[in-house]
């Protein structure tokens, strides 16, 4: 199994710091997909952009649409996140 080094929600500062708050404000806490990408704060932000664009901006498909795709996706891959 991998091991990625992660900064622990009690350690992070600054930009990581807000970014895990507004991931408490979004889900209820902090993922470990989240925390993976504590070490590049400013990438993990682009990433949670990307992936608001692409799951509720605007779309021709439905948000249970794309969260099916998600999941075949991952399915597809085997990653069971």
């Amino acid at each position: 199994m991998a091991w990625i080094r992660i900064i622990e929600e009690d350690e992070a500062t600054g930009l990581l710091a807000r970014e895990y708050e507004a991931a408490r404000r979004r889900a209820g806490k902090v993922f470990n997909i989240v925390k993976v990408q504590s070490l590049n704060p400013a990438a993990l932000r682009a990433g949670v952009q990307l992936y608001l664009t692409v799951m509720y901006g605007e779309s021709k498909l439905s948000r249970a649409e794309r969260e099916l795709v998600a999941t075949v996706t991952s399915w597809a891959n085997r990653c069971f996140y």
